[in-house]
Order: structure tokens, then sequence, then C-alpha cells
């Protein structure tokens, strides 16, 4: 895979907030198949999604998206209800490389490339994904409905657990990244999808359209002014408008996903 499959991603480095990390989590990390999962939300909701992160890892933008994504943001409120959610640390200790986005020299280049046919080789992740549910579910015998929702590379693994067959009513991708076609022609549940002003409209709307073709309750609104990564590890705090987009993106993945669990 060449990372011009993720131009988007490549183009920026993550957002280091300088006093975002004092937010205070509402969930907490549960062990689920040898991973370290972020949990959190109602403990007696009947729907339960499962939350893919981007290839930085946990970073306190996503964590805090995992909050929301449960429960809402209590100053804006919406009709999303409450949830369940569960975000696998994937990657552990070995995350993305930070310091190469953007890629600046041949060995970033050489890097990206190494993780990405690497530890986020989609088809490491996706065999892990049932037996992982398979578990969370027994641990969880009262969430009777599921969703995926997935970011940047998280999207793809989203897409590729949506076709034929899939353990969830609804999925998600934000910000998408390696988008191919024969993905999206495949999909067989309700979807939502939100592009970055980074996504190339050459790539992302035939894309949209294949979905739309196969999945017709689906649904994609591109959010023309926010960087690829607004809703996760590129999330900006500090910025009102930048916030209000993030909370935004929630807001539609909340009530999208409410139609169908």
């Amino acid at each position: 895979m060449d990372i011009s499959h993720s131009k988007a991603c490549c183009s920026r480095p993550p957002v280091t907030l300088r006093g975002g990390y004092n937010y205070n989590q509402a969930g907490k990390y549960v062990e689920y198949n040898g991973l370290k999962t972020y949990e959190t939300g109602s403990p007696t909701t009947k729907r339960g999604i499962l939350m893919i992160y981007d290839i930085f890892g946990i970073f306190v933008q996503t964590v805090r998206g995992a909050d929301i994504l449960a429960s809402g943001y209590h100053e804006t409120p919406d009709q999303g209800g409450e949830y369940k959610v569960f975000m696998p640390d994937w990657f552990g200790d070995h995350a993305a490389n930070v310091n190469a986005y953007p890629p600046k020299t041949p060995k970033d280049v050489a890097d990206i490339n190494a993780f990405m046919n690497g530890p986020a080789d989609p088809t490491r992740t996706v065999p892990k994904i049932a037996p992982l549910m398979e578990t969370i579910k027994k641990a969880n015998p009262q969430i009777e409905d599921w969703a995926i929702l997935g970011f940047c590379w998280g999207g793809k693994i989203a897409a590729l657990v949506s076709q034929e067959g899939s353990l969830f009513k609804a999925s998600g991708q934000c910000h998408p990244s390696l988008l191919e076609r024969t993905d999206a022609a495949k999909v067989t549940i309700p979807m939502v999808v939100l592009p970055s002003l980074d996504e190339v409209p050459e790539e992302v709307d035939p894309w949209i359209q294949d979905l739309k073709t196969v999945s017709t309750s689906s649904f994609s609104e591109t959010f023309a002014d926010s960087v690829h990564g607004w809703m996760a590890s590129r999330a900006d705090f500090e910025d009102l408008h930048k916030f209000e987009e993030y909370l935004r993106g929630y807001r539609i993945v909340r009530e999208f996903f409410a139609q169908f669990l």
C-alpha cells in the first residue's frame, strides 16, 4: 500500500492540545481478548457501538469522542439517546509515529508505508472483530443491537465488516481513507460517511455514490471547512468553531445510529 492512498491523512500532524489533556474521561479501561479497551456509556442501554480509532491510537480527543458518542454533549442535546461504546486499543504503544506526519524525508515515507503494511494492514484487524465482539457480548448481555464507527483507517475496517453477514445493524466512517469502490459495493447495512475538506472528491464521491446504490438508507455530509481527523486525533478543542463541528459530527452519527438500533 502506497501512502498516496492516504493523502488526506498524510498531509497534517495530529493536534497536541495545550489544555485538552486535563479532560476527565467518563469511562474506564477493560481488557477483552488481550486488548485494552476504553468502555464508556450507560450500563443498562440495549445499544452498543464498537469504535475504531485512527492510526494514531489513543488520543484524548478520541476518548472524549467516545464519551460524547455514548451519551451526547450536555450543552447541545440531540435525539441519539444512550449507547455503550467500546474502543479497543489495537496498536498499544506502537501506533503510528506522529513525528512522521506529514512526511518530510524518505525515512518518514518508509516508516508510514511500513506501518500501513504492517500493524495497520486491515487483514490483521478484520479477523479479530468477530471473536472480540463475541467476548464483549458475553460480558454485556444487555446489549441487543450494535453499530460500528471508524475514523480514517478505522473507517476502512468499518466498511469491511459492514458486508454480507455483518454483526452490525449500522456503521459509519468519519474522515475516511483507504477507499476502494469494491468495498462500497459490498456494504449491506446503513452507513453514515462524513468526509472532510482534505478528502479527494474524485475518490470519495464515487465511493459514496456506489454505497448509496446498494445501501439506500446511507447518508453522507462533507464537512467542507474541517480537516481530515477533525473528530479524532486532529480535533482542536481550543478553536470554538472547530469544536462545534467536532460536536456536530458526533450528533449526526448518534442520530443516524438511533434510526437503526
